[in-house]
């Protein structure tokens, strides 16, 4: 599965970012809601785990997932995160975390790519699975780049997101209570490749085109579109990418415009 080997080379280029701040550098809030770089890693981790359970043992997913829910019930993520994990952080988290994502990536790469795994909500394919985590891999990442005054050098490896964003417009909106309209717009991205990668049935009156990173920061909402140089035409349009969200869980809000970007 070339979406495993994606994950682990994304995550090797976040780790490469990370392995040499000191304890301090990594206490150092991001843009991101106030979250460390270790909040970041400790997240990631969390959820590289839950991924691997729900690949490798059912039971223990639900086990794990009735931990999560009944947490968040009475705290925040981010507090589950770091029971969970008993406090882990610095160079000791970065570590694990580097460990524990290439056994994940490893057994990954040996699944049968339709194989249906649990999550959340409902099922999903086990490339769905992995996919998901590179995107939260490179989504998280943003934050530690941009903190630390980084322009991230892509690959076309982002086009799993872009086709992830794609894919989720309907949710988009079905998320926040409302009916998808159609028609769904056409989109038309260029790949950091230089290649052209365009999703639907081509139309003027409803479509998204300009660079694959910045749809990619917009449909996980690591940026405002008002801070991209996407030509959004139409009414459909104009209404996903005001409130992209390619991920998992409750309505989020994207960041007002300026709020996120490069220090």
């Amino acid at each position: 599965m070339q979406q495993a080997q994606d994950f682990l080379d994304e995550s090797n280029a976040l780790h490469a970012l990370v392995a040499d701040l000191s304890d301090v550098e990594l206490e150092r809030p991001t843009a991101f809601k106030s979250w460390t770089t270790n909040d970041i890693v400790r997240h990631l981790h969390v959820w590289n785990r839950a991924a691997y359970l729900s690949l490798t043992d059912g039971d223990a997913f639900q086990h794990f997932f009735a931990q999560v829910s009944d947490a968040i019930a009475g705290g925040s993520m981010r507090d589950f995160e770091r029971r969970y994990l008993e406090g882990l952080g610095g160079g000791q988290m970065i570590e694990t975390w580097r460990a524990f994502f290439v056994e994940t990536a490893e057994r990954f790469a040996d699944a049968d790519p339709s194989m249906r795994v649990a999550w959340a909500g409902p099922s999903m394919s086990a490339r769905s699975s992995i996919t998901a985590r590179l995107m939260e891999t490179w989504a998280h990442g943003q934050a530690v780049y941009d903190a630390r005054g980084l322009v991230r050098e892509n690959t076309d490896r982002i086009g799993n997101i872009a086709i992830l964003g794609v894919n989720t417009y309907g949710w988009t909106f079905q998320v926040n209570g409302e009916k998808p309209p159609e028609p769904k717009p056409f989109v038309r991205l260029t790949a950091p490749s230089g290649a052209s990668w365009t999703y639907g049935d081509d139309s003027d009156v409803e479509r998204v085109e300009g660079s694959a990173e910045q749809f990619c920061q917009v449909v996980t909402q690591t940026r405002n579109v008002a801070d991209t140089g996407l030509h959004v035409v139409g009414p459909n349009a104009t209404a996903w990418m005001a409130k992209a969200q390619c991920f998992a869980g409750a309505p989020e809000t994207p960041p007002p415009p300026g709020a996120r970007r490069t220090a």
